[in-house]
């Protein structure tokens, strides 16, 4: 599945370069304008990074997200900053699904296992954004990517496999924003070790033969960010190349 990205800081949509707000392009778009482009287009889940809220929860933008899923153009998972089980609620009544989860889920790994069992495998995703060293040992970063954890990918992976974690967006930092393509070598090598899961991947892609690269990697869900805002393709050709398969 095709899934555009719609970053968002102070109502506006934006796009860091790796993870870096002093990296920030903003684009003149307005954020119900863009999602309305997407479902007009054939997409069925739209992704919203809350970046206002992520560097400070206390000001999560729960009103702009609430306007965009009252629109019931498409079904939504979002995140950004979440830190206590009050933050999944909230979303989760304002009509996001799937509620996204990073940092936390690698520092607090037992609160956020309690949260698959809370409110369902279905109702969270696990963001987990790698460095891959030299020997091809997967660190996932954490703090905006700003830090490295010291956690292997695998071992946080078989952690949550005890609650039945279902949904991972797995991003290699170093392809983040560059439009240089997708590590497809990746998330082949995810989805044969973890078939378990449904894999969402993140970052790179640049154009439609960079989707097409993926195809054989049996991920469930590709994310689509800078490229789609910058007009590198549209959403219905990165769906219609997605479907043929």
């Amino acid at each position: 599945m095709i899934i555009p990205a719609i970053d968002l800081i102070d109502g506006k949509v934006v796009r860091l370069y790796q993870g870096d707000y002093e990296q920030k392009t903003e684009y003149k778009l307005n954020p119900l304008d863009v999602a309305k482009t997407y479902a007009d287009g054939g997409a069925k889940w739209l992704h919203i990074v809350d970046l206002t809220g992520a560097k400070d929860p206390e000001k999560r933008q729960l009103k702009l997200i609430k306007e965009l899923t009252d629109t019931g153009l498409m079904r939504f998972q979002a995140g950004g900053g979440i830190r206590r089980k009050s933050d999944v609620e909230q979303l989760l009544e304002a009509g996001v699904e799937r509620v996204v989860i990073g940092s936390l889920a690698v520092k607090y790994p037992e609160v956020v296992k309690n949260w698959v069992e809370v409110f369902g495998p279905d109702a969270i995703v696990l963001a987990l954004d790698i460095n891959i060293d030299k020997d091809g040992n997967k660190f996932i970063a954490t703090h905006g990517w700003q830090k490295n954890s010291g956690v292997r990918l695998e071992e946080i992976l078989d952690d949550y496999l005890t609650v039945g974690v279902r949904h991972v967006l797995c991003t290699d930092i170093s392809r983040d924003g560059t439009l240089k393509g997708s590590n497809v070598e990746l998330y082949q090598s995810l989805t044969q070790a973890y078939p378990q899961i449904v894999w969402q991947s993140s970052g790179g892609i640049g154009g439609v033969s960079d989707i097409e690269a993926l195809k054989p990697t049996k991920v469930g869900g590709v994310i689509l960010g800078r490229a789609l805002l910058e007009g590198k393709f549209t959403i219905e050709e990165a769906i219609a190349c997605w479907q043929d398969a």
